[in-house]
């Protein structure tokens, strides 16, 4: 899977289609990824201490990683993905649409 944890996203289809986010989590082994502010779904909770009340929370549900795009930092449209080896042996991401490098996300 192309897309990481930190990539800014395009939603390609689906009920937030066209709609921008964050990734904030993703599931190679699933073929899915959560981005933030897409595909909530409100999960009623019981109170389970003092300090963690009960309620109907907002949680962001896991969507298929085909459904989504990666934005290209040179043009801001949807991109697909490749890679390329540098001169000194190091593997990076590049936009197939323009060649621009896609920068890595350190958390």
């Amino acid at each position: 899977m192309k897309i990481r944890k930190g990539d800014k996203v395009r939603v390609l289809s689906g009920k937030d289609r066209n709609t921008e986010g964050v990734v904030t989590a993703a599931m190679p082994a699933k073929g899915k990824v959560i981005v933030e502010g897409v595909n909530t779904a409100q999960r009623h909770t019981k109170p389970r201490s003092a300090e963690e009340p009960g309620g109907i929370l907002e949680k962001d549900m896991p969507i298929d990683a085909s459904n989504v795009a990666v934005i290209s930092p040179k043009d801001g449209k949807p991109t697909r993905v490749g890679y390329e080896i540098q001169k000194d042996g190091t593997k990076i991401r590049v936009c197939k649409r323009t060649g621009a490098e896609i920068p890595e996300v350190n958390e």
